[in-house]
């Protein structure tokens, strides 16, 4: 073996290893060191429009996804597969060797990049540290800009603060109630509160002269809609039951359970009563719990004999 194969060995093995550790440390949460799904993005931005931008340099750390290839590489495209050593020790030689290889192409959305083709010319250059690549661009229009995510629960909690900002700021709800915590654990359920407000404001108009204006609709939805619900949640000690969702969370599945009860058994159900039958119908039995406990120790094993089998030490 000359000296450049040994040194694109040794690259690869230490490239393989930091994916390996990587997940070993995030094992209960596997999510967070997934690379990013180019089509998961897509599906919750909805980009308008598609632009040929060209060729471009690009910073490396704004590479963050792939278009197909996110099951190879972590969400710092070190490769997590021994079966992409041999294309991948050809791309690091051609560094080493300075050989110009072509373009990677991209997509670029809200600001950052992902790949469709070229993943194993960004995951040698992320190893060696590089800062910037050439890319032939093609650009997908969105109003959210994103910043330097590390996964997709990163990006799908900055898309939640950014439809959180829109929501305050259109509706000026924050200073109509004095409430702040109107909080979500996933996307466009923003939308589903103003949808809700808009209907309440209709049936708040109806024998009416002179209409509701919108800060008065948007107080009594506050008040003897929203409240309310999220007063039994709270007296029904219920939130317990739903790990890693919110009060606004449980609100919208409740109102709309509470609709489905009220449809099949009449309107004198109460919203105690839809409560505590969704807190006891909808609650991860005990049982799971049990079954995702073992399961997380079996899977944290798997990994850790997994990083035993594919470990090489750099000096052997």
């Amino acid at each position: 073996m000359d000296i450049i194969d040994k040194t694109t060995e040794d690259d690869f093995v230490r490239a393989r290893n930091k994916a390996l550790f990587n997940e070993i440390q995030h094992f209960l949460s596997p999510e967070e060191v997934s690379l990013i799904s180019l089509n998961d993005v897509k599906q919750l931005l909805k980009p308008t429009n598609e632009t040929y931008v060209g060729m471009k340099v690009v910073p490396i750390a704004k590479i963050v996804g792939s278009e197909g290839r996110y099951n190879d590489f972590d969400n710092h495209f070190f490769p997590k597969s021994s079966h992409l050593k041999r294309r991948w020790e050809h791309v690091d030689e051609a560094a080493i060797k300075d050989i110009i290889l072509p373009p990677i192409k991209v997509y670029e959305i809200s600001g950052l990049y992902f790949v469709r083709d070229g993943n194993h010319r960004v995951s040698v250059a992320k190893s060696r540290g590089t800062e910037f690549i050439d890319a032939e661009v093609v650009s997908l229009q969105s109003e959210i800009k994103l910043h330097n995510p590390e996964n997709m629960p990163d990006i799908v909690r900055q898309i939640i603060n950014y439809e959180k900002r829109v929501f305050y700021a259109e509706t000026a709800f924050g200073d109509i109630t004095d409430y702040w915590c109107l909080d979500f654990s996933r996307t466009g359920r923003y939308d589903v509160i103003y949808n809700h407000i808009l209907t309440h404001k209709y049936y708040m108009n109806q024998g009416k002269d002179e209409e509701i204006s919108m800060p008065d609709a948007v107080l009594s939805w506050f008040n003897t809609v929203y409240l309310p619900i999220v007063t039994s949640i709270r007296k029904c000690h219920i939130l317990h039951k739903f790990p890693k969702r919110t009060l606004a969370d449980l609100y919208v599945w409740i109102v709309r359970y509470w609709d489905s009860l009220k449809h099949n058994f009449g309107e004198n159900v109460s919203i105690d009563d839809a409560v505590q039958n969704f807190g006891r119908i909808y609650q991860i039995p005990f049982y799971k719990k049990i079954i995702n406990f073992f399961n997380r120790i079996i899977l944290r094993k798997a990994i850790l004999t997994n990083s035993a089998d594919n470990y090489i030490k750099l000096d052997d």
